[in-house]
């Protein structure tokens, strides 16, 4: 997968090396090989698990594992204006999509857009400036995503429901620790 990976980053247009980077991650996937090791794949109480499982040495890319339990899921967040391809790989989750109607300061207003259950082998591209997204898990036990990113995502934006719109939070993000 990480030489496959290698080849589609050399890909000039982001359009193109994210739809690159789906393709590979779908193939693999929908084999259903296990090639996770499997204390990647362990979820967390409190929140989502999150592992590094990859970083290009020339910084070009980074593949991070998450580990979804019940009911767990994310805020609408971004991606710090980077590229991303995520896949499922265990299980499914639920994917909902946002548009940006407003910015004034720090307030922000979203309307859903589209709403999606993905499976096993089912792989999307984040491509700013659509971006804004959660991620839920969608069943009763532990699912897990595979997640490519533009570098390593090391922060990004939150928005927190306040009145009728969204506070903007800064957010660092964290490997989970075992």
């Amino acid at each position: 997968m990480i030489a496959l990976l290698d080849e589609a980053v050399q890909i000039e247009d982001e359009c193109s090396r994210c739809h690159r980077i789906k393709d590979i991650l779908h193939d693999i996937v929908g084999c259903q090989e296990d090639f996770v090791p499997e204390s990647f794949l362990k979820p967390c109480e409190t929140k989502y698990a999150r592992r590094l499982l990859h970083k290009d040495p020339d910084g070009r890319y980074s593949v991070v594992i998450m580990v979804w339990g019940p009911g767990q899921g994310t805020p609408i967040h971004d991606h710090a204006g980077c590229w991303c391809v995520e896949c499922v790989y265990r299980g499914r989750i639920k994917v909902v999509s946002y548009d940006l109607q407003n910015c004034e300061g720090d307030s922000f207003d979203f309307k859903q857009e589209q709403e999606i259950t993905a499976g096993i082998g089912d792989a999307g591209a984040l491509i700013p400036p659509f971006e804004y997204h959660t991620i839920a898990n969608a069943e009763s036990t532990p699912s897990s995503t595979i997640h490519v990113y533009a570098g390593e995502l090391e922060w990004c934006h939150i928005f927190e429901k306040s009145g009728e719109n969204y506070k903007r939070v800064y957010r660092d993000l964290c490997y989970t620790q075992d």
